[in-house]
């Protein structure tokens, strides 16, 4: 179930795409330092979401207040493992649709590549049966845009 923030305030969402220009040599270490990082730095500012990764490019939605949000994309924008980076949506919502996750990565046929992390510091898989109606429609737009395949 989709999570608002505390208190039920709105949060903001921005959803972008970028052109992978790590090695293919390199990704799993690369990646695996991302998320490392993106998990322990994302927890201390509220953000959560989810990254969608292929052969080529990237696709990741994040969720939390206005200001940490685009602090996070400004550094993701200056990044030198990815470019042409452009913005897919942003803007408030009423609630987050990935505020049990703390940062996963999400295959392009919409399973998780690894385990999700959630807030609360569980560790689960997901599965697409396991998405709801708002996660699946922000993976669809995500999917779309890097030529992804669909469940």
């Amino acid at each position: 179930m989709a999570e608002s923030d505390e208190g039920g305030s709105p949060v903001f969402r921005l959803i972008y795409q970028s052109h992978s220009r790590i090695p293919k040599t390199d990704r799993p270490t690369v990646l695996a330092e991302i998320f490392s990082q993106a998990r322990s730095r994302n927890k201390g500012a509220e953000i959560t979401g989810a990254l969608l990764i292929t052969d080529h490019y990237f696709a990741q939605v994040l969720e939390g207040p206005q200001g940490n949000v685009e602090e996070l994309y400004g550094r993701i924008s200056a990044d030198p493992r990815h470019e042409r980076l452009a913005v897919l949506d942003s803007g408030t919502v009423d609630h987050r649709a990935f505020g049990r996750w703390s940062m996963a990565q999400v295959s392009s046929a919409g399973h998780a590549d690894i385990p999700l992390h959630t807030s609360n510091g569980s560790i689960h898989p997901a599965a697409p049966k396991d998405l709801t109606p708002e996660q699946s429609k922000v993976f669809t737009t995500m999917r779309n845009a890097i030529g992804a395949d669909t469940v």
